[in-house]
């Protein structure tokens, strides 16, 4: 029957959560600003990061070097193989072969769904990123007692495009999750939106906020939620998915709520995980910024209370295709050594873990999103 670390080795992933990479050569002061969702300060290199020591430590073979390569001669080697070929060792290392792709954040030209399964050998589908949408209708000049139909409108026809199997909102970054959980009528979306029509921007007032996560449960896809962790953007007290809980109660038994990343709010998520049935949570970009020395802790924790089938691997890999390999490799050396510890204490036996590892890693994924087992 093998081991756990055997299963989760041979394992095809499905990584629910991710983006493209950067398409053309990067140089070493935009490698180290992907790095980290921090800012590039000077006398501080991200490569003395968590991160940056993991990508020295675990990606340098993979480009041929030995493993702590200095960074220097990292970045050497990566700009002598060119960012294609970079690209396929990398995510075909990272042992993927299903993607679901949030396509709504490009400040860069980034690699497509399609460039992303061709590097990989495998299968992309599509995320929406559903402010994009709401800005796109603003930006249009919609009057405000139209905006309504018109963002619903634009967010079906959105979601009708080939691939395109779950929405996303970033919530967390405009507004926090400290909202009034009711959806809001159309006497107030409508003075919301000539509120952020007169201003522009981006879509940030609590009002229009509210409105996209209800039009998210009248599309009736899957709903990814950022949570937890991010830039400096994140007002972190204000992203604790337990805020949400009155809206979930709101909606439940509508549609899957896939709360990512979570950090440090994994045990909150798990809460929402074990009460509410359509919630689902990963730990996401949280591993390969933790590296696969603390990523088992960070598991252990979301699995403390979670029901199996709610657990999901994605890697949030963005910008750099290190962290399609890096967050996979976290991933299963994180969860085989909690598995394993749990089978050699007799806490569980080695068929239910193997199980769990199936799930985590690939089954629940494929299960809530509704895809095929080939991909």
């Amino acid at each position: 029957m093998g081991t756990v670390h055997e299963a989760l080795d041979a394992l095809r992933l499905v990584d629910h959560h991710c983006h493209g990479t950067v398409t053309g050569p990067c140089d070493r002061a935009a490698f180290e600003s992907l790095l980290t969702e921090g800012e590039a300060w000077p006398g501080i290199s991200s490569f003395d990061s968590p991160a940056g020591v993991a990508v020295r430590r675990h990606c340098a073979p993979l480009l041929d070097l030995p493993r702590h390569a200095p960074a220097e001669e990292y970045l050497a080697r990566r700009s002598a193989l060119g960012e294609p070929e970079v690209r396929q060792r990398f995510l075909r290392a990272s042992g993927t072969d299903v993607f679901c792709v949030d396509t709504g954040y490009t400040p860069v030209p980034l690699t497509t769904p399609g460039e992303i399964a061709e590097a990989a050998g495998g299968t992309s589908y599509e995320v929406v990123r559903l402010e994009g949408v709401a800005e796109a209708v603003l930006a249009a000049g919609t009057e405000p007692d139209a905006y309504a139909d018109a963002f619903r409108t634009a967010a079906l026809d959105a979601v009708r495009r080939p691939g395109v199997v779950a929405v996303k909102s970033v919530a967390a970054y405009r507004t926090g999750f400290g909202l009034d959980p009711a959806r809001p009528s159309d006497a107030e979306v409508t003075e919301a939106a000539r509120g952020m029509l007169a201003r522009g921007g981006r879509l940030d007032d609590p009002v229009l906020v509210r409105h996209l996560l209800w039009t998210a449960v009248d599309l009736g896809l899957p709903l990814q939620l950022h949570t937890g962790f991010g830039d400096a953007a994140i007002r972190l007290h204000r992203v604790d998915p337990a805020l949400l809980t009155d809206w979930l109660h709101l909606t439940a038994g509508t549609i899957p709520v896939l709360l990512l990343h979570c950090w440090p709010h994994q045990r909150q998520a798990a809460f929402l995980a074990a009460v509410f049935e359509r919630v689902y949570l990963d730990v996401g970009l949280t591993l390969h910024h933790v590296g696969p020395a603390r990523s088992g802790a960070i598991l252990a924790e979301a699995l403390e209370i979670t029901p199996f089938r709610k657990l999901l691997y994605s890697s949030d890999a963005y910008g750099v295709p290190e962290f399609y390999h890096l967050g996979a490799l976290a991933f299963r050396r994180g969860l085989a050594d909690l598995l394993q510890r749990r089978v050699d204490a007799d806490e569980l036996s080695l068929p239910d873990a193997l199980r769990i590892a199936r799930w985590t890693g690939r089954e629940n994924a494929l299960r809530v999103y509704g895809l095929a087992e080939d991909g």
